[in-house]
């Protein structure tokens, strides 16, 4: 079929949003633009764009709030909501739908966690730092996932299912320790209004309410409640996702055995009217497709189809050119790394990371509590486990929460760049090299 000029002008961004890497490409661009930036003349520019005062009001009623803050509060908001709908649709239908499915990638996601705390806790338990132990337990899933893509056709597609489990229960993790070692304080006034917004989201959700409109305002009145309340807002956007319906209104049989009569009244129509243009019965019979498919799908699946690229190409790359922005003297990098908390964060994902993930993966499969994927090995594990060191966006993120308006955001902040760098070029190269040939000895040896 002959293209049109539009379309042609437009399959090259269609290709390249549907590419696993873009998403990564474009964060990795936006963190690179915000370092270039902060180490120019310009820098001043940079810094002040971010402490920019905006001011929602509504009559009597005013949020103000920096720029940075508005990032980090509100779209970050939206990108934990999207988290969580995949890990509600995961734990639905996905790879954490069974404990066989999920022992795996959920040990050895406690690996990855609990290691890289460790070992940050070691090297900073006697400085002020010490609250930062959650930063390097953090994956980021898009440049992760980036990575593997890089790797080539090669990769198994149960290694690329095992990152993505294993990087989905490394989320839950995240929003767990924010929501229980970083808050602050509580106002237990607007606790309560946030439980009065989200038990009217999950009564509409019993009550069979599929308005995406209706919980998109009952999300917000949550979202501001949980902000004043003293709990991140982030976890808003999470208690918000696992609220929505995940049901269909008609079952797969019944979608198919309708789409099917559908189908062939449109064919019918067809022949009895050979005409360029539809005629009016089958424009009735596409409208009534359209609304099965509309029945057939669910409010969390239409929202991560819709959201997701406004994630990977909006709200990602914002929050990273806000966040990343580091004045870094080349010269002194070096001393950078007797800063307990540059150190600690470096160790922990660059080696706690991997260590963790490979050495509970291993005892998981040797006791028998997890089963090994098919067709991978342990070698593919490791490399895996080198690649979930990038921590990035989450790591940046929990920087924030740990050391705001301190400087110790800055020695975390580069240990989180340094490391990202290290473990995202050692993990391509460590899987290009288990990748490249396909030995015969696979990981059910273990067992």
């Amino acid at each position: 079929m002959r293209k049109t000029p539009i379309e042609r002008v437009l399959r090259p961004f269609q290709e390249f949003a549907e590419r696993e890497a873009s998403g990564g490409i474009v964060l990795l661009a936006s963190a690179v633009l915000a370092l270039v930036w902060a180490n120019t003349s310009f820098a001043p520019s940079y810094f002040s764009l971010w402490e920019t005062e905006l001011r929602l009001t509504v009559g009597s009623w005013k949020l103000q709030k920096s720029l940075l803050h508005f990032i980090n509060d509100g779209l970050m908001a939206m990108f934990f909501f999207i988290i969580g709908l995949e890990i509600k649709r995961e734990i639905l239908v996905g790879e954490l739908s069974s404990l066989k499915q999920a022992a795996l990638p959920l040990v050895a996601a406690v690996g990855g966690m609990v290691v890289p705390a460790l070992l940050y806790f070691a090297f900073a338990r006697n400085t002020p730092g010490v609250s930062g132990w959650g930063i390097p337990m953090a994956t980021d899933i898009a440049f992760a996932l980036g990575i593997l893509a890089l790797a080539g056709k090669r990769v198994p597609s149960s290694l690329k299912v095992f990152l993505a489990a294993l990087a989905i229960v490394d989320d839950i993790g995240a929003v767990l320790v924010i929501a229980l070692f970083y808050t602050s304080s509580l106002d237990m006034g607007y606790l309560l209004w946030a439980s009065g917004a989200l038990a009217l989201m999950v009564a509409a959700n019993a009550l069979g309410v599929r308005s995406i409109l209706i919980y998109t305002v009952l999300g917000l009145f949550l979202w501001y409640f949980v902000l004043k309340s003293g709990i991140h807002a982030t976890i808003a956007g999470v208690l918000a996702a696992f609220t929505l319906p995940a049901k269909s209104v008609i079952g797969e049989s019944r979608f198919s055995l309708r789409l099917g009569e559908l189908m062939d009244d449109f064919s019918e129509a067809g022949r009895v009217f050979q005409q360029r243009m539809l005629d009016e019965r089958q424009e009735s019979i596409i409208s009534a497709i359209e609304r099965q498919c509309e029945r057939i799908s669910n409010p969390v699946q239409k929202l991560i189809r819709v959201l997701h690229p406004w994630s990977a190409f909006l709200i990602m790359p914002v929050f990273a050119f806000a966040n990343s922005g580091l004045e870094v003297p080349l010269g002194q990098l070096s001393e950078a790394l007797r800063y307990e908390v540059t150190l600690g964060v470096l160790v922990g994902l660059v080696v706690g990371k991997p260590l963790g993930i490979l050495a509970f993966s291993w005892l998981s499969v040797k006791s028998g509590l997890a089963a090994a994927p098919r067709g991978v090995t342990w070698p593919q594990i490791s490399a895996v486990g080198l690649i979930a060191g990038i921590g990035f966006t989450m790591s940046l993120f929990i920087t924030s929460l740990a050391f705001e308006g301190s400087l110790l955001a800055s020695e975390a902040k580069l240990g989180v760049l340094m490391a990202s760098v290290i473990a995202g070029s050692s993990g391509l190269i460590a899987l290009r090299l288990a990748t490249r040939r396909h030995p015969a000895e696979l990981m059910e040896a273990a067992n």
